[in-house]
């Protein structure tokens, strides 16, 4: 299994449609950078958002997650309160091959914020717009820009296909159109 080079995602968002809408080089004038890069593709945020709150004293409990516990938001700057989360999507979005796997990461811009962008792989076969976690770990309020850089996608692609893909298994978070809470 190898990392992907920016010439491999470039061809396979061509052809494959890998990636909707697809920058084919980075984006950085004045901007959180985007587009593609040498070993990956900077995803953006999209104006959506869902920021966690916890006016209703809610326990947070995966296996049954309250979405009273979220607020709706859109809008060009989200403010992510001290110590708390949002979830977002990202603008684009992605068809992974069979033989492929990503691990995407925050970008390095806010990271050094103290803002933490959780993701998890994107599986073989797995289709949609990616739900975003995205962690103010400081004690002040952090702004995330809509419409720019957030994290950056790595493309690892196998040796051969996998035998039981995403689509196979029936994922529950396929070809998520909006930004989706945990469900079991």
């Amino acid at each position: 299994m190898g990392l992907k080079s920016d010439n491999w995602i470039k061809r396979m968002a061509h052809e494959h449609k890998m990636i909707e809408p697809f920058t084919d080089s980075q984006v950085r004038q004045g901007v959180i950078s985007y587009g593609v890069s040498s070993y990956g593709y900077d995803v953006r945020v999209d104006d959506e958002f869902k920021i966690f709150t916890n006016v209703f004293s809610a326990i947070v409990d995966p296996k049954n997650f309250d979405p009273q516990s979220m607020i709706d938001f859109k809008g060009e700057v989200c403010i992510i309160p001290p110590n708390s989360f949002a979830l977002a999507k990202t603008v684009e979005y992605f068809r992974i091959p069979r033989n492929v796997l990503t691990i995407c990461l925050g970008k390095s811009t806010y990271a050094r914020c103290g803002i933490i962008v959780n993701v998890t792989p994107f599986e073989p076969e797995w289709e949609g717009y990616v739900t975003l976690e995205i962690s103010n770990t400081t004690p002040l309020p952090a702004k995330i820009y809509a419409g720019e850089g957030l994290a950056q996608v790595l493309f690892f692609e196998g040796d051969e296909p996998c035998d039981i893909s995403y689509a196979d298994k029936k994922g529950k978070y396929q070809k998520q159109q909006s930004i989706v809470l945990p469900k079991v």
